[in-house]
């Protein structure tokens, strides 16, 4: 992921227990850290547009709806939109201004699947830094 290389990794959230610099970072915090990334930050949101979208089955791909109800990828409802913004994404490397509204708009209802995949240590640095 060219965008936040070296961002997304295997985590497991619910081992999330430490202190960093004194100060008891919770899922909660981690998991308010992100979303507000994901609602505001675009390379966050377009990072994490790809990520879910790798999620997708081959076939929820190409059709652009969910076939697969298995806790991972779009919604039914997201599935067509937010497959046709990564699709584009992808292949021309950007988004319209009114598009990234949107994205900022439903990204964020992905905030577990993004930390689940997220490196915790840079996760837990960041968020002491917020």
């Amino acid at each position: 992921m060219a965008m936040l290389s070296g961002f997304f990794v295997i985590f497991n959230y619910t081992n999330l227990k430490t202190t960093t610099m004194s100060k008891k970072i919770t899922k909660g915090a981690v998991a308010e850290f992100v979303r507000e990334q994901l609602k505001t930050n675009d390379k966050w949101a377009k990072a994490a547009l790809l990520k879910i979208y790798e999620f997708q089955t081959a076939d929820e791909q190409t059709s652009g709806y969910t076939k697969h109800y298995n806790n991972v990828g779009f919604s039914g409802a997201d599935s067509e939109f937010m497959s046709s913004l990564a699709e584009q994404l992808r292949t021309k490397g950007w988004l319209s201004p009114k598009q990234m509204v949107y994205l900022h708009k439903r990204i964020h209802k992905y905030t577990r699947q993004i930390i689940e995949v997220s490196d915790p240590e840079k996760l837990i640095a960041m968020v002491a830094k917020y």
